[in-house]
């Protein structure tokens, strides 16, 4: 697949050069990376002996798939830095939150863009990315499911604003489950389980319960037929939940996705 380049070395960008590399997608000196940051630049290059650019001018110069992986405060002044070297036929993948196709079109011109939203577990390999092709690259898709395949699912809207729904659901969804776990950490050592049991015990339900659903839905059958099939009549799940639905979980849990998928509409503007 020749040449590709990260224009920002962060955690996301080092789980995709993990993941490239790890599927054989490409060699380590065909993977260019840049950023401000030394340290970064450092460890990158000596862990997966990929190659140091000069500079982002020859990054963008040499590379033929272009991820934008830097904060989306800086995007601006990144586009600015690689558009004087910057090859029209390049296929530019941007994970950068809020930062629609037109922001980089508005600086680069009419080129190549898939836009994505992936997530944290795609540092081991089990993330969740969404991706969306502007009409230039959609000949190019298939290049970039495969490059967010290697860490994890990958699926493609059709419709750009669906980005910011996939960022409340996915790209923030990690946080959420993190919340239950911890939460349901606390509630185990007031009932009086030690604290490492009790992380023990709902770290493993979680990943159980994941897996499984996972697993089951090979052969069709919903999350929801599967608490079903947890829950007894008058038995403790069924006690449990009662008290979710009267305190408002499912509403909370939908209105808080909303929001986030609002405060994403907010940021874009």
């Amino acid at each position: 697949m020749s040449t590709i380049g990260f224009l920002g070395a962060g955690n996301m960008a080092e789980a995709l050069i993990k993941g490239v590399i790890n599927a054989k997608l490409y060699e380590p000196q065909d993977v260019l990376i840049s950023d401000v940051r030394p340290e970064r630049l450092d460890l990158l290059t000596k862990q997966y002996a990929v190659t140091l650019a000069d500079d982002n001018t020859a990054l963008a110069a040499n590379a033929d798939t272009l991820v934008l992986s830097v904060k989306p405060q800086n995007m601006t002044e990144a586009l600015d830095s690689i558009k004087a070297a910057f090859k029209a036929d390049t296929l530019v993948i941007s994970i950068a939150a809020g930062i629609k196709t037109a922001n980089i079109t508005a600086v680069l011109g009419d080129v190549a863009i898939v836009r994505v939203m992936p997530n944290t577990p795609a540092l081991i390999g089990q993330g969740a990315s969404a991706l969306f092709a502007n009409e230039k690259a959609k000949p190019m898709l298939d290049k970039a499911m495969q490059i967010f395949s290697a860490v994890g699912v990958a699926v493609v809207v059709e419709d750009e604003d669906l980005i910011d729904a996939v960022t409340a659901v996915s790209g923030s969804g990690p946080a959420y489950y993190f919340l239950l776990m911890e939460e349901m950490i606390k509630a185990a050592v007031e009932l009086g389980l030690a604290e490492d049991v009790a992380k023990d015990l709902v770290l493993q339900t979680a990943k159980g319960a994941a897996l499984l659903a996972v697993e089951r839905d090979k052969a069709g059958e919903t999350p929801a037929q599967l608490r079903r099939k947890v829950t007894s009549p008058g038995g403790t799940t069924e006690a449990a939940l009662k008290v979710f639905a009267e305190r408002k979980l499912p509403e909370t849990i939908a209105a808080g996705i909303t929001r986030a998928r609002d405060r994403g509409r907010e940021l874009a503007k």
